[in-house]
């Protein structure tokens, strides 16, 4: 009888103990769920309060020009305001319209800052600045007082800022009103752009295509016409994948160039690889005239661990013919057929304007917590190597690198020691002392290279995060660089894909060929980069291309 009874109470105890771990696990769920609701219910209501206010603007103001107002690039719409010939409502409200109505299409907003409607309203106060009564669009990691910073992450939510980042500290004493935050992908990790809390943000250009991130709220909506100037960052492309893939312009400055106070990271301590914030729009001036905005003696005050360089104008206007090296393939990623395609043809554009080109040759993580969030689609893969044990990612990193020399950083990277550590940051910098070595003894003053894309179909980021080695190296380096649209795919790029088998002939490489297959009409861009501090000398490299570009469609 005992020991039955105590069978009995052994196994009654296991049942209750199951029963509190559902329950808990239930309510957890439960929890997530609805600050997830939350959420979600918040940004409905902005949006809708929005809309409010642009109708009875509308109505008051039925003669105004929103086409034309849109159609402005951003230093003709800075003169236009400064002159008085338009005025900061109209802007706004034409801007606000417009994102409204792009955000319906591709998901790009987590919400409306309504803020700005009041900032609006004391905007004359700040006339003399640079961006003055321009809207600007900035990504949901950047504080902005009372919102959140969730990076796509539940336990994120609500924790709203409790001041402005140095960032939108700036924009606003330069006249500049941030009105809309906008997508990304959960805890940045990922250069998709989809969240368990926003869902999927899609591309302008074609829905079944990702804008790319993690800046990709920005990228979709600058490439949607929703906003003229954006705000993004940048640790291994997330602003220039975005940009490329919406067929915008995208700049990330120096590390260390702008101020990071108040911008999330990935996870805060990580060294290794720096984040840059930095400018996303539809020309290459809008990115130089931002910078110079943001370069000022406030940023320099408010953020004294910035050096106090301002923007140097005389180099971004030079005119002197460069000497630029020319990169087609990493080594490591075998550019699809329209990436090499308009690298070829941006080489052989500016040959012919003068400028000396010649071959240059490159030789070449960590775990945001999502505990209690559900995985967005878009990660699953990419963040399956994570949840293995320290002794199968050892024995994968051994295993893959005769594959994939790259994945090993993916598996080894997660379990270093402290002294490990330290001797992977000596080792980054006797690596950036070699390449500006390099840079050197080739004599070159920029380097043209190619950037991903075109925009790849939904949920292949996360599976092809091999992709990442024209970008990433630059945010390693520490170099500025940046990207700029100069042609699209056609017909033949999709007819020459078909014979794409990369350089490993392996996983990868099949799943990057799907990844942009029926791209036809897409954008492409290409690559610009410069030395660390000469990020002027990359934005004038970014313009000269733009212009000669521009100029051979003619």
């Amino acid at each position: 009888m005992d020991t039955r009874v105590a069978a009995l109470m052994t196994g009654a105890a296991c049942a209750v103990g199951a029963l509190v771990l559902l329950v808990r696990k239930g309510i957890s769920h439960k929890k997530t769920n609805d600050k997830i609701q939350i959420a979600r219910d918040r940004r409905t209501e902005s949006l809708q309060q929005a809309e409010l206010a642009v109708l009875r603007y509308k109505e008051s103001r039925p003669s105004i020009d929103s086409a034309r107002i849109l159609n402005l690039s951003l230093s003709e719409l800075t003169k236009q305001l400064k002159s008085g010939s338009l005025t900061p409502e109209d802007v706004f409200y034409s801007y606000m319209e417009k994102t409204l109505d792009v955000h319906k299409n591709l998901n790009c907003c987590t919400g409306v800052l309504l803020e700005s409607f009041d900032q609006l309203k004391t905007i004359a106060s700040n006339k003399d600045g640079l961006l003055y009564g321009v809207p600007v669009s900035i990504k949901e990691n950047i504080a902005y007082k009372n919102h959140d910073s969730s990076c796509g992450v539940v336990i994120n939510l609500d924790q709203p800022a409790k001041e402005d980042s140095v960032l939108v500290q700036v924009l606003k004493r330069q006249g500049a009103i941030p009105f809309v935050k906008t997508n990304l992908p959960q805890g940045l990790l990922n250069y998709d752009c989809g969240n368990p809390i926003y869902g999927q943000t899609v591309n302008p250009h074609n829905f079944q295509k990702t804008s790319g991130g993690s800046s990709g709220g920005e990228g979709a909506l600058v490439g949607g016409g929703g906003s003229v100037l954006g705000l993004g960052s940048d640790i291994g492309g997330s602003i220039r994948i975005p940009a490329a893939f919406c067929g915008i312009s995208g700049f990330k400055p120096t590390a260390g160039r702008i101020s990071s106070q108040g911008v999330k990271p990935i996870y805060r301590g990580q060294k290794s690889v720096l984040s840059s914030a930095g400018p996303m729009a539809k020309d290459v001036e809008s990115l130089a005239l931002c910078m110079q905005a943001l370069l000022c003696d406030h940023m320099f005050s408010l953020d004294p661990t910035i050096p106090p360089i301002p923007f140097n104008v005389q180099v971004y206007e030079s005119t002197k013919p460069l000497r630029i090296g020319y990169l087609e393939n990493d080594g490591y990623l075998q550019p699809s057929p329209s990436m090499v395609r308009a690298i070829r043809e941006v080489k052989a554009l500016l040959e012919q304007a003068g400028h000396t080109v010649c071959s240059w040759h490159t030789h070449i993580n960590t775990l945001y917590d999502l505990k209690g969030s559900p995985l967005d689609p878009c990660l699953k893969a990419q963040v399956l190597p994570y949840y293995l044990p320290k002794w199968l990612k050892k024995a994968l990193s051994f295993l893959l690198k005769p594959l994939v020399i790259i994945m090993m950083v993916y598996t080894r990277l997660v379990f270093r020691s402290v002294s490990d550590l330290w001797e992977q940051h000596a080792a980054v910098e006797d690596y950036i002392q070699e390449m500006i070595a390099e840079w050197r003894r080739c004599n070159i003053d920029v380097l043209l290279c190619p950037v991903i894309g075109p925009a790849f179909n939904h949920l292949y980021c996360g599976r092809v995060t091999t992709a990442l080695t024209c970008t990433m190296i630059y945010n390693l380096l520490t170099f500025p660089a940046g990207v700029v649209p100069v042609t699209t795919v056609t017909a033949e790029d999709e007819q020459e894909l078909q014979h794409y088998t990369g350089i490993y002939q392996d996983r990868w490489d099949r799943l990057f060929k799907q990844a942009v297959s029926q791209s036809e009409g897409l954008p492409v861009a290409v690559q610009c980069v410069a030395l660390p501090w000469q990020d002027e000398l990359c934005l004038r490299f970014m313009k000269e291309v733009e212009q000669l570009v521009k100029q051979s469609r003619k």
